[in-house]
């Protein structure tokens, strides 16, 4: 019997989940465990990361601007962009920390499973051709309900101290959900943003990620390119405040 022929069929594509989800993990242990620490080790961290992705970022506009002064120009740019961002993250009390790097994560959540689901016309294919309206309003549904949820915990918080106790209605009273969740809507729109002028520098840039740092994830700037405008619109607003 003459022997099997050799299948021309090509090998199956390996599947990188299992390498994101340990990456995510990773990331979520090293990220938790400043958040605990707190104070320099939290403001380390922060610096640190706010000088990667700012790296990454020179990566791109150096395919992009290789004349010197408007590379000159766009890492000022870059400087100010991501630094703005950075600084706001360090100064900024840590609940309102964790608040906007969850309601990021909220707004990409409800924004890929969205999108997935439903389809439909794509907002800037050219750009990025995953991204349609669909998954922006479900961002945009799944950030209010995270600041809407959030603020009602901060209420609920707040009346444990006062003379009644803790107190769901109470924290209704003291609060306005119905603002916080078109805030967190509102918020989830500046995060795609930020996603998406990412995404613009790296299409023009011809790259698919900003780096090969992370494992199945590609680069940090991938990773936090819509906290950046978020921090600064909240910070900036929050300091302003405390001023006030």
């Amino acid at each position: 019997m003459a022997g099997a022929e050799p299948s021309l069929a090509p090998a199956a594509k390996r599947s990188d989940l299992p390498v994101r989800v340990a990456s995510a993990l990773v990331m979520l242990v090293v990220a938790g465990l400043a958040l605990w620490r707190g104070g320099l080790v939290l403001d380390a961290f922060l610096g640190l990361a706010a000088l990667v992705v700012f790296g990454e970022y020179v990566r791109l506009v150096s395919r992009i601007a290789p004349d010197p002064a408007k590379m000159s120009a766009a890492v000022l740019t870059g400087a100010i962009y991501i630094g703005w961002a950075a600084f706001a993250l360090i100064v900024m009390p840590t609940p309102l920390l964790v608040g906007i790097m969850g309601l990021v994560i909220c707004t990409d959540t409800g924004a890929y499973f969205t999108g997935r689901a439903i389809g439909g016309p794509k907002i800037a294919p050219k750009i990025s051709p995953s991204k349609t309206w669909a998954g922006l309003a479900g961002g945009m549904a799944a950030a209010g309900i995270w600041t809407s949820l959030a603020t009602l915990f901060g209420g609920y918080l707040v009346s444990a101290i006062g003379p009644t106790g803790p107190s769901l209605g109470e924290a209704l009273r003291i609060t306005n959900v119905g603002f916080a969740a078109l805030a967190g809507a509102a918020l989830a729109v500046l995060a795609q943003a930020g996603d998406f002028y990412e995404s613009w520098l790296k299409r023009r840039a011809g790259v698919k990620d900003s780096s090969r740092l992370i494992p199945g994830h590609g680069g940090l700037f991938d990773r936090v390119d819509g906290l950046l405008p978020v921090a600064i619109v909240v910070g900036t607003l929050w300091a302003l405040g405390a001023a006030s």
